[in-house]
C-alpha cells in the first residue's frame, strides 16, 4: 500500500488503540496521558499541527479573500469577501456536523471505500483523550488536532470555486450549493484519497482504506481532493451560470493588484501549513515538504514572468502572482515526495501549461472563468498529480512510498518503483475526481438554476453585487 495524497491517517479513537494494544488498555482507560508518557504523542508534533491549522485557515481568510477580491471590479469587492468568509464559517460547522465522520471513518457505511460512516457525527466520541494516526508506527497526535487541520482544508476547497464565476452569482444559492457540494463531492473524494486505518492497524485490517488510497494514489496535500476537485467544479459553474454581462465588450481589469499581491503572499506563507502540515508530524519529511513548497513556488513565478516577457514584452505583477499560485498548486500533491531540484523543474514547467489554458484555451472555448480557477487550480493540480509519479521516484532523489501492510512499514526500494505504473494510478485518481466532481457539480448548478435561480438580474449585475446583495460598499469614496 502506498502513502496516499496527504495520505492523511485515519483519526483513530482510543478504543482502536485499546484493541490493538490490550496490555495497555486498562492503564489508558484510567489515564489517557499514558500515551504521551509512553512517547506515542509528541508535543512538538501536536504544536506543529495546530500551527499548521492556523496557517491553512489564514489561506482562506484573509489570503484567498484578498487575492480574489483584488482581482474583481470595485463594485463586487465586498461580495467576494463575504462569499469567502461565509463559506469558511459554514464549512466549519458542516465539518463538525457530518463532514469529519463522512471523510475519516468507515464504520456503518454501506460502501466503506467510497463513503464514510456517521458514527462520529457531531464529533461524537472525539475528545481530548482520543488520538489520530500519523504515517509512523507508534506515533499519534490528538484527534482534535487532526480534526481541526482537516477542517481547514474543507473550508478553503469550496471557497476556491467562487473565483470561477465571481461578480455574477447570488449569495444564498451559492451557500446552498457549497453545502451540497461538500456533502456529495468533497467528503467522498477526501475519503477515497485520504482515508486508511493507520500504519499500526492496516496489517490487521487490510481492506480498511479509501478506494483511491487502496489503488496507491500519491497525493501528499490535496492535488485531487482540493485543486482538481474545486477547479473542475468552477469550470462547470462558470459555464452553467454564463458569462459576465459585458464580457469581452467592456474593460474588466482588477481593481487592486496591491490587495491581490498581499493575498498571494499570504497564500504562500499559509501553504507551508497546507503542505508541510500534511505530514502530520514534525520531522524530516516535514522539512522536505517545506523546502519543496518554497522553491517550486519561486520557480513558477519566475517562469510565468519570463513567459510574459517573451509574449507581451513586459512581465506583470498579476502574472507573477498567478504563476506563484500555479506553483503552489502543482507542488501540493508532490511536496512530500519530490526533491528540491525536481520541485524547481515542476515549478518551471507548470506555468507555461497554466498560461496556455488561461489564455489560448479560454479564448478558444469562450468560457468566462473570471479568476482562472480552472486554468490554475484544475490544470495545475493535474500537472502536479501526474508529475508526482515522476518526482517521487527514489532514483530521482524522491521519497518513494511505504508498504503499510507490513508492521513496521517498509520503504519500497528504488528498483521496485515504476514511474509508468504510478502514472497509470495517478491518471485514475485524476479521472475519477474530474468525473465525480464535474458530474455532480453540473447537476447541482442546473438544479439551482432552474429552481431558486443562481444568477442575479442584469440590472443588479451592472450596478454591482456589493450594494444589491449586502447593502454595503467595499469603499465609501
Amino acid at each position: 500500500m502506498k502513502q496516499g495524497l496527504k495520505t492523511a491517517g485515519l483519526a483513530l479513537g482510543a478504543a482502536a488503540v485499546f484493541a490493538a494494544m490490550p496490555a495497555w488498555a486498562a492503564d489508558l482507560v484510567k489515564a489517557p496521558d499514558v500515551v504521551a508518557q509512553a512517547g506515542m504523542v509528541n508535543k512538538g508534533d501536536t504544536a506543529w499541527m495546530l500551527t499548521s491549522s492556523a496557517l491553512v485557515l489564514m489561506m482562506s481568510v484573509p489570503a484567498l479573500a484578498l487575492f480574489y477580491g483584488g482581482l474583481v471590479r470595485t463594485k463586487n469587492m465586498l461580495s467576494v469577501l463575504m462569499q469567502v468568509f461565509m463559506i469558511v464559517c459554514i464549512a466549519s460547522l458542516v465539518w463538525v456536523g457530518w463532514g469529519y465522520t463522512m471523510a475519516f471513518t468507515s464504520g456503518g457505511s454501506p460502501f466503506p471505500q467510497f463513503f464514510g460512516g456517521l458514527g462520529k457525527a457531531g464529533l461524537h466520541g472525539v475528545s481530548g483523550a482520543t488520538y489520530a494516526a500519523t504515517f509512523s508506527n507508534n506515533v499519534y497526535i490528538p484527534e482534535f488536532a487532526f480534526v481541526v487541520f482537516q477542517m481547514t482544508f474543507a473550508c478553503i476547497t469550496p471557497a476556491l470555486i467562487v473565483g470561477a464565476f465571481a461578480e455574477r452569482v447570488k449569495f444564498i444559492p451559492l451557500m446552498i450549493f457549497m453545502v451540497a457540494w461538500m456533502t456529495i463531492v468533497y467528503f467522498p473524494v477526501a475519503h477515497m484519497v485520504w482515508y486508511w486505518a493507520g500504519p499500526d492497524f492496516l496489517p490487521d485490517t487490510p481492506t480498511d482504506y479509501g478506494y483511491l488510497w487502496g489503488k496507491g494514489a500519491l497525493d501528499f496535500a490535496g492535488g485531487t481532493v482540493v485543486h482538481i476537485n474545486a477547479g473542475i467544479a468552477g469550470l462547470v459553474g462558470c459555464i452553467v451560470i454564463g458569462k459576465r454581462t459585458g464580457y469581452k465588450t467592456e474593460p474588466m481589469p482588477p481593481h487592486s493588484l496591491t490587495m491581490t499581491m498581499i493575498g498571494a503572499s499570504l497564500l504562500w506563507v499559509g501553504w507551508f501549513g497546507f503542505n508541510a502540515g500534511s505530514n502530520l508530524e514534525s520531522n524530516g519529511v516535514t522539512a522536505v515538504a517545506f523546502i519543496n513548497t518554497f522553491v517550486a513556488t519561486a520557480a513558477a513565478a519566475v517562469s510565468w514572468a519570463l513567459i510574459e516577457q517573451i509574449v507581451h514584452r513586459k512581465p506583470s505583477l498579476l502574472g507573477a502572482v498567478t504563476g506563484a499560485v500555479a506553483g503552489l498548486v502543482a507542488i501540493t500533491p508532490a511536496s512530500g515526495f519530490a526533491a528540491p531540484w525536481t520541485s524547481i523543474l515542476l515549478g518551471l514547467a507548470v506555468s507555461p501549461v497554466c498560461f496556455f489554458f488561461c489564455t489560448t484555451v479560454k479564448n478558444l472555448l469562450k468560457y468566462d472563468d473570471s479568476l482562472d480557477v480552472f486554468g490554475v487550480h484544475c490544470i495545475g493540480g493535474i500537472v502536479g498529480a501526474m508529475a508526482t509519479a515522476i518526482v517521487a521516484d527514489p532514483k530521482l532523489d524522491g521519497q518513494g512510498y511505504f508498504d503499510y501492510t507490513k508492521f513496521p512499514a517498509v520503504a519500497i526500494t528504488p528498483e521496485a518503483y515504476s514511474i509508468t505504473s504510478q502514472l497509470w494510478v495517478q491518471a485514475q485518481a485524476v479521472g475519477i475526481t474530474l468525473a465525480w466532481s464535474g458530474g455532480v457539480s453540473l447537476i447541482l448548478f442546473l438544479l439551482l438554476r432552474f429552481t431558486v435561480g443562481i444568477r442575479p438580474s442584469v440590472e443588479v449585475e451592472m450596478e454591482g453585487l456589493d450594494i444589491n446583495a449586502h447593502g454595503e460598499r467595499a469603499y465609501n469614496y
